[in-house]
């Protein structure tokens, strides 16, 4: 009988630790999981902080950039109503020049002036910082390089401009003639000086694409209402040539006159064409006297060098 009660018992007690193990395994992964479930929420809300500071920081960028670019604009289109208005000389010549440098914006002017002023403002303080510690020597004449500085940053933009203007010109002058051989192959074939004009402009894009923008302008002020003869002279101003200009004189003369344009034009290329191989001749003309300086200061002294060397060695050793 008492082995019935302890077998009996025995397997009661077994029944309970399995459950007790059960139990404890559950309550085990329950706090298991609220762990990981709280570690994964602070690390979501983590990152949607960190996402609405990075987003905030790019929106206080992006507003500081908007703000300073408002401000910019404010001082640019203030700059610009204060030039525009004036309509001297000078101001008349500076906006003659910025088109032959091929800046045809109309706020060229403002910026101009304000580059102008900001590289003077710019050079000054660099001068002002950077002198007394190159040489306290130098410091003693710090109000001159100052002023020097300041005259620099004032005339290096109208020098920049000279540098544009003169490198379009020489753009120009090489393709003038190309320009007036093909508008007389147009006219001999019947094109009107018009149409002439538009296809010639596409043909000298590759080689020459400021003149032919110059080019493409007139065409379209000749369809917003200007006459041949204003359009081309408007060609010869924004160029700033002396042959455009003639060219656009020997046009008005035969219109008033009657004569025929193209046997006009036939005579005006032919005498670009010489004139161009007069420039090339005369360059080639003026080399020798411009070889010569370097001759006399590179070459000839190291063919002294090398002819006398022998002769200064043998005399040294008393081989004579």
């Amino acid at each position: 009988m008492w082995d019935l009660v302890i077998e009996h018992f025995l397997r009661e007690e077994g029944d309970v630790s399995v459950v007790f193990a059960g139990s404890v395994f559950l309550a085990a992964a329950a706090l298991a999981y609220g762990l990981m479930a709280l570690v994964r929420t602070r690390t979501a809300v983590k990152r949607r902080a960190a996402g609405i500071g990075v987003v905030e920081e790019a929106q206080g960028a992006t507003a500081l950039a908007q703000s300073g670019l408002k401000a910019m604009q404010r001082l640019i289109d203030y700059t610009t109503r204060h030039y525009a208005s004036m309509d001297g000389d000078n101001m008349k010549v500076l906006r003659q020049r910025l088109v032959q440098a091929g800046i045809f914006d109309p706020r060229a002017v403002g910026f101009f002036f304000l580059i102008r002023a900001v590289l003077a403002v710019v050079l000054a303080v660099l001068v002002l910082l950077v002198l007394p510690l190159v040489s306290t020597r130098l410091a003693d004449y710090l109000y001159v390089f100052l002023v020097c500085g300041g005259l620099a940053g004032y005339l290096l933009p109208s020098l920049m401009l000279d540098k544009l203007i003169a490198a379009r010109r020489v753009e120009y002058r090489a393709g003038f003639p190309d320009f007036m051989d093909l508008l007389v192959v147009c006219a001999g074939a019947g094109v009107s000086l018009e149409a002439a004009l538009e296809r010639v402009s596409r043909e000298l894009g590759e080689c020459y694409p400021a003149l032919s923008a110059n080019i493409h302008l007139t065409n379209l002020e000749i369809r917003a209402g200007h006459t041949l003869t204003q359009a081309l002279e408007h060609f010869g101003e924004r160029l700033g040539l002396d042959e455009v200009r003639s060219f656009a004189t020997l046009i008005q003369q035969s219109d008033e006159l009657g004569s025929s344009i193209t046997d006009a034009l036939r005579v005006y290329s032919e005498e670009m064409r010489d004139k161009r191989l007069s420039a090339a001749e005369e360059k080639a003309y003026s080399l020798p006297a411009k070889l010569s300086v370097p001759l006399m200061i590179c070459v000839f002294p190291v063919l002294f060098i090398v002819i006398l060397t022998p002769v200064i060695v043998r005399y040294a050793v008393g081989g004579f």
